[in-house]
């Protein structure tokens, strides 16, 4: 079987009487052009192991398989698997897993389908109602990724790579940077998949720190000060804060802001990396 035509792709889902979810936030990548640029972002190599998160009818991982050792495919659309049985028919090097991603430990997966491996990638086309938990998963698990390819609405893209002081910056974009390096790679028309969603793409490459570029003392207090300070945006950071500890008055929170050398009449969104981690780790001595 070639490349997956739209006409291919209609031909499998009336043949299988397939009816798209959209609880399942599914768009079907149709375009091999697209298709290539995402391996490419990747970077395989022939001793690579590719989690895809999301194989759909089986377009990208085709791809994927041709240039990479091992690929895993996670679904979680049950209906799909017999329709991925034949697109990937001839590839052995596939496995197909019908599981729920945001409750994979990624590591004891790799480990059952290929090894132990020292690194591997994660490939992903994000449907938007769990784009943010699912980065997450990836990131704060500690699991064995070197390098995460996602596919997310435009929207989200901006979130990933906000500077301070931008609308788009966030605690997403906090977060995000704090376990990786963010790069988007290129943007996504909406006229490639099947059916077309609302909204163009983009597809964002995050290659994964092996530690954080801020010093933290501690990463629950760290995030406790990033989510309050974004929780009412409009708010400064001497209220903002204010909340955070009843143990603590908002004098206390005014000398840690002077300590840190933070105007107390600050924004959230104007804090940068380094300024979190710097009031993070006064707080955190403070307690």
């Amino acid at each position: 079987m070639g490349s997956l035509t739209p006409g291919l792709v209609r031909d499998l889902l009336g043949r299988y009487n397939f009816r798209i979810k959209k609880g399942f936030g599914q768009n079907f990548l149709i375009d091999d052009n697209i298709i290539k640029k995402i391996v490419e972002v990747a970077g395989l190599k022939p001793t690579d192991t590719v989690v895809e998160i999301g194989p759909g009818l089986g377009s990208l991982t085709r791809r994927l398989s041709e240039k990479a050792g091992r690929v895993i495919a996670v679904e979680i659309d049950s209906t799909l698997l017999p329709i991925l049985e034949e697109t990937l028919s001839e590839y052995d090097n596939v496995t197909i897993i019908e599981a729920d991603a945001l409750k994979i430990d990624f590591n004891r997966l790799v480990g059952e389908c290929s090894g132990p491996v020292e690194r591997y990638k994660i490939v992903a086309n994000l449907p938007y109602y769990i784009t943010s938990p699912l980065i997450m998963h990836f990131l704060e698990n500690s699991f064995n990724v070197g390098r995460i390819v996602i596919m997310v609405q435009e929207e989200v893209a901006r979130r990933l790579a906000a500077m301070p002081g931008s609308k788009e910056y966030g605690v997403l974009t906090v977060a995000v940077n704090y376990y990786a390096s963010v790069e988007t790679a290129f943007r996504v028309p909406r006229t490639v998949f099947i059916p077309k969603p609302e909204v163009g793409s983009a597809v964002v490459c995050l290659d994964v720190r092996d530690g954080p570029p801020v010093s933290v003392l501690n990463r629950d207090n760290f995030f406790v000060l990033v989510r309050a300070a974004f929780q009412q945006r409009r708010k400064t950071l001497l209220n903002a804060l204010g909340g955070v500890d009843k143990q603590l008055s908002r004098e206390d929170w005014l000398g840690m802001l002077n300590e840190a050398g933070i105007d107390p009449s600050r924004r959230g969104e104007t804090l940068d990396l380094g300024e979190f981690a710097l009031l993070a780790n006064i707080y955190t001595r403070r307690k």
